[in-house]
């Protein structure tokens, strides 16, 4: 599929900021789908060009280097991502409703885009800059989540230092569950008894007023 043709068409003569800016949203968008077909070593200017349609020196007019455009992909579809996310969730009343559509919406997500797991687990390596300011992206709404969930009595009163940990456990599960449910062509079947045990998990400690387990009192202690 053709980057550029993503970009759709609307009636009336647009401005040249509108005009740069469909062209930048079609450089990322060829971007992500060129790493996540042949990862960030193979991902050239060229093929990012080709994907979208544009004279490859166009390229330069944006970016001033293909490290340039890895630095900022993930974070842009972090925010897609988030954004996704949000509107899903966006009917949800209670704690543990918000919690099992933003979930759902996660893997959904992961469907429209198959190509952002390779783009995220590659990053760590190939774009570091671009990892580390996703995830503090994520897990920065997560902890303003969980914080008001805590305001309004919804889930445990846990402190900043608990609930730090418990946003990176998780963000694990999810990244965790996309790796065991995604197939070799990139396609996202979650069953629905995971999302059933995810649920159980929070709705029987989170949500709990008791006490956690002391570390050393399990069997990994």
């Amino acid at each position: 599929m053709q980057a550029m043709a993503a970009m759709g068409r609307t009636a009336g003569k647009k401005t040249r900021v509108q005009r740069s800016e469909e062209v930048r949203d079609a450089l990322f968008q060829a971007a992500a789908e060129v790493v996540g077909e042949y990862g960030y070593i193979d991902a050239s200017i060229t093929r990012i060009t080709q994907r979208a349609n544009l004279a490859q020196g166009t390229f330069y007019n944006y970016f001033a280097s293909r490290q340039e455009i890895f630095d900022e992909l993930l974070p842009v579809l972090g925010a897609k991502m988030l954004a996704h996310i949000r509107q899903q969730a966006s009917g949800a009343r209670t704690f543990l409703e918000k919690e099992e559509q933003s979930f759902r919406a996660f893997f959904s997500f992961l469907k429209r885009m198959p190509y952002f797991l390779r783009i995220l687990n590659e990053a760590e390596i190939f774009a570091p800059k671009a990892h580390r300011q996703h995830f503090h992206n994520i897990t920065g709404g997560y902890m303003r989540f969980l914080r008001n969930a805590r305001k309004n009595g919804e889930i445990a009163n846990l402190g900043d230092e608990a609930l730090e940990p418990l946003v990176y456990m998780l963000i694990a599960t999810r990244g965790y569950l996309a790796l065991r449910y995604t197939d070799e062509n990139g396609v996202v079947n979650l069953p629905e008894e995971a999302v059933r045990m995810y649920l159980q998990l929070l709705a029987k400690g989170l949500l709990s007023r008791e006490p956690p387990v002391s570390a050393g009192s399990g069997p990994l202690g």
